[in-house]
């Protein structure tokens, strides 16, 4: 008599905290296949690069909110510009979204880095052009009634105009 035996069951797949080297080269690689532009794929290529240099440099820490913003806090140490730090942490926001994606990363963690909040970009923007003068106003003046009964209006003359 042949009996029921049930397969084994499996533990579900726990996401790492940890990510090494070889999952953040898949989690690049896949932020990377997703731009179109060369010059996006150049750009987060090189935010990426910069961010794995950094996050193995350290002691083993775990990839999670926590340890972006210790990244945010490093890029603002090395007095880079507000917009630049908001690119090299968006970089690292797709990157932990890929990893979530492809199950490296729990989506819980992922979310809690999408939550980093960029530098505060202060001051005045600029314009790229100068600005351009004020129209002149002409004050309308009406004229003498037309031969065919309808009422017209001229510009009278404009002041502070060069003429």
């Amino acid at each position: 008599m042949k009996r029921n035996r049930k397969s084994p069951a499996r533990k579900p797949r726990r996401p790492k905290m940890k990510l090494g080297l070889p999952d953040l080269d898949q989690s690049r690689s896949a932020v990377l296949n997703n731009l179109r532009s060369p010059e996006s794929q150049r750009g987060y290529r090189h935010s990426i690069d910069e961010f794995i240099g950094w996050y193995c440099s350290e002691p083993r820490l775990s990839f999670n909110k926590t340890v972006v913003t210790r990244y945010r806090i490093h890029l603002e140490s090395r007095q880079l510009a507000p917009g630049t730090v908001n690119v090299r942490l968006a970089a690292v926001r797709r990157l932990a979204y890929e990893a979530a994606d492809a199950g490296l990363l729990s989506p819980e963690l992922a979310a809690g880095i999408r939550r980093v909040k960029g530098a505060k970009k202060l001051g005045v923007r600029r314009e790229s052009r100068p600005a351009r003068p004020a129209p002149v106003v002409c004050p309308l003046v009406p004229r003498r009634p037309r031969r065919d009964g309808a009422d017209s209006i001229s510009a009278g003359p404009c002041l502070g105009a060069d003429h």
